[in-house]
């Protein structure tokens, strides 16, 4: 089957605005346009990377992303494909079907969930008469309307320009007007195309200049706060697994926490204190999804520093999600390519949030599997809502922070308050008790860095450890 018959210069039933934004609130119908399982083997064998997600919850996620910016989603449509056609992703039949579909419920904005190419694009608007976007042009939608600091803005500018410019071939009749030129070269001048493209490329260029200078500056901060030195607790995960509602239980902050895909884009860093004193730099960051663009991945790897360089690493799943696991999957997939090792257990603590949404018999079940698994690889399951699990984590974050840390036994005389003072500001007090004499026992454990000092101060402490 080959896709429908459409004149090159067919006029588009409706005018279509390369650059106006979507307005809240637009009748939009959802496409699930997913390969059948013949066509993921046939995408396998050629190498292409292939989502085995099951399509309802991709369908689901996509109408998610819609309702993320307001969109009245009229209605969904899962479509099952053998392979994509070049010219309109989808079968001549189908495109007629959706048509009819559009028209009959007055349909503004088509979100197709997978990656369109320009053509494609121009040919569905043409056919169906309406604005149509793929699931690239939807996150970078989110993404833009999400952003709050300069960081977050530029970074999402910068990867919108650069689909923009992928977007400038041929795609609106605007753009083959010609201007003239400037007489004393000649010629016809320069095409309106040429003109978009160049201006599209110089506003990347001097993006690209004041993001080096946010990364220097970004740079700066970590340095300072390796100084203090605090560790970096940071959460990763896919988006909606609940993190933000995480880091606000941990942090008792207020941050931006809803059920939204999407709702946190920028980077949050809090000072928190683990049960035995010792303070760590927790911080939330973008959520991961499937599929997501490349371009976006490149935009935000500044922000994901944080991750990259952190001491422990929490990775958040919403266990109540159909697709926990495959969605687990493309995280862990996101980790690899920040160069991170998911299997690294001493560095990395699974996070299985969301357990007031289970059963008490799925609560049960997920209990003994998580306590069935080695020590130092055991998720911790959790719920950020009513703070269940809660010091359970941050025992496994403590765990995991001070298996390289000396233990000392210091004794002190109870008149040597500053040598109380500086313990419990340099140091996590582990047990404290009275001697006979009336002496002081501590059991201290500090970062390597402090040892020397300790020794200086107490030159009598004894490791234990």
């Amino acid at each position: 089957m080959t896709g429908p018959n459409i004149p090159k210069d067919a006029p588009a039933k409706r005018a279509v605005e390369p650059e106006k934004k979507i307005a809240s609130g637009t009748r939009t119908l959802v496409v699930g346009p997913y390969l059948s399982a013949r066509g993921r083997m046939g995408a396998e064998g050629e190498g292409a990377r292939v989502n085995l997600r099951i399509p309802q919850a991709r369908l689901d996620e996509a109408v998610g992303l819609a309702a993320a910016i307001d969109l009245d989603v009229v209605q969904s449509l899962l479509v099952t494909l053998a392979s994509p056609r070049p010219a309109t992703y989808l079968g001549k039949g189908k495109v007629e079907e959706i048509e009819g579909l559009i028209r009959a419920e007055e349909i503004d904005l088509v979100m197709m969930d997978c990656a369109l190419s320009p053509v494609q694009q121009r040919n569905l608007e043409k056919a169906w008469g309406a604005k149509v976007i793929d699931r690239t042009g939807l996150i970078l939608e989110i993404f833009g309307r999400r952003a709050r600091t300069k960081e977050g803005a530029l970074q999402v500018e910068l990867a919108h320009l650069n689909y923009q410019k992928s977007r400038l071939v041929r795609s609106w009749t605007h753009l083959e007007r010609q201007r003239g030129g400037f007489g004393f070269l000649g010629g016809p001048g320069e095409t309106q195309i040429e003109a978009d493209r160049r201006l599209i490329q110089e506003r990347m260029v001097r993006i690209e200049r004041e993001l080096e200078n946010v990364k220097r500056t970004r740079g700066l901060h970590r340095e300072s706060r390796r100084k203090v030195p605090y560790p970096i607790v940071a959460l990763v995960g896919y988006t909606n697994a609940g993190k933000s509602t995480l880091f606000n239980r941990l942090t008792s902050a207020e941050v931006f926490a809803e059920n939204l895909l999407f709702a946190t884009l920028d980077p949050t860093a809090r000072v928190v204190k683990l049960p035995h004193g010792a303070p760590i730099i927790l911080s939330d960051t973008v959520g991961f999804i499937s599929d997501l663009p490349t371009m976006l991945v490149a935009a935000f790897r500044a922000t994901l520093e944080d991750v990259i360089s952190a001491d422990v690493i929490l990775h958040v799943r919403d266990v109540s999600h159909i697709d926990t696991e495959a969605q687990s999957a493309d995280v862990t997939a996101i980790l690899k390519d920040l160069g991170l090792n998911p299997d690294d257990h001493a560095r990395i603590v699974e996070v299985w949030n969301k357990a007031d949404l289970l059963t008490p018999e799925d609560h049960d079940r997920l209990m003994a599997v998580a306590s069935h698994r080695p020590t130092d690889a055991q998720p911790v399951v959790v719920s950020a809502l009513t703070g269940e699990g809660i010091d359970r984590l941050k025992a496994a974050i403590e765990q995991r922070l001070s298996s390289d840390r000396p233990v000392y036994r210091v004794e002190l005389d109870p008149a040597d308050g500053a040598g109380l003072h500086w313990l419990y500001q340099e140091a996590e007090i582990l047990d404290r008790r009275n001697g006979e004499d009336g002496a002081i026992l501590l059991a201290v454990r500090l970062a390597v860095e402090k040892e020397a000092r300790l020794l200086r101060r107490f030159p009598g402490a004894r490791r234990l450890r």
